[in-house]
């Protein structure tokens, strides 16, 4: 009888999930369609992929920050991808970013991208739709945390990039992408859902005696012991 009953709750779990994957709608416009790399991405990759990608990615995430993020993020029901012919943040390119609920990618990038481009533009997607999920601890939250956390969740989804750090590499705990990515995975192998508590925690704030709270320890120490 137990265990007919958690197989019924576990059900009702994935149906819901499902039902607000379903809930969010998913659009793909192609900007650079008439450039090298706008047609790249029509012949490498597709809007019928990326599409149908998106609803997985979503899930993914939801599943790695533990929550029902759909009810904290009620307004999101729109999920827009953009191929753009360049992006830049300043004067610096960039290959993509997240404005609010909106994902551009660079045509420009995924035309230069040596090797299998059709995996990392899904890599991009796992860190880029995590900034449409995640908490900015009401804009205290520093940007290592945000993109290190990002880039956490394209490690466990399987799609790290090329020329990350190895495990245990770089020179401290808030360098922000890979590096800070290998550490939260380090801490979430000290406590399993580490990094889930840490995206609650940031949906009002941001300290970094949050490692304290979670792990019991300061960040330094922890990071010592990491490269330990």
């Amino acid at each position: 009888m137990t265990r007919n009953i958690s197989s019924f709750l576990s059900i009702l779990a994935f149906l819901a999930t499902l039902h607000l994957t379903v809930a969010v709608e998913y659009s793909v416009t192609n900007l650079a369609a008439a450039t090298p790399g706008g047609n790249k991405f029509i012949n490498y990759i597709g809007d019928e992929y990326t599409r149908k990608t998106l609803p997985s990615v979503t899930s993914f995430i939801w599943n790695t920050f533990q929550q029902d993020t759909f009810t904290h993020k009620p307004n999101i029901l729109l999920v827009r991808v953009f191929i753009d012919e360049v992006l830049k943040i300043g004067d610096t390119e960039v290959p993509a970013y997240t404005l609010n609920n909106d994902i551009h990618v660079s045509a420009k990038y995924i035309q230069g991208y040596t090797g299998d481009v059709k995996t990392e533009f899904t890599g991009i997607l796992y860190h880029e739709m995590t900034h449409v999920w995640q908490w900015f601890g009401k804009g205290q939250a520093p940007t290592w945390v945000t993109e290190g956390i990002a880039d956490y969740v394209r490690l466990k989804a399987g799609y790290p990039a090329r020329g990350w750090v190895n495990p245990g590499e770089g020179n401290r705990w808030d360098e922000g992408y890979s590096v800070t990515a290998r550490f939260l995975d380090y801490c979430n192998g000290l406590r399993n859902g580490f990094v889930a508590e840490l995206n609650k925690k940031l949906r009002d704030g941001y300290s970094d005696h949050f490692f304290v709270e979670l792990l019991g320890k300061p960040v330094d120490q922890l990071w010592a012991e990491y490269k330990a």
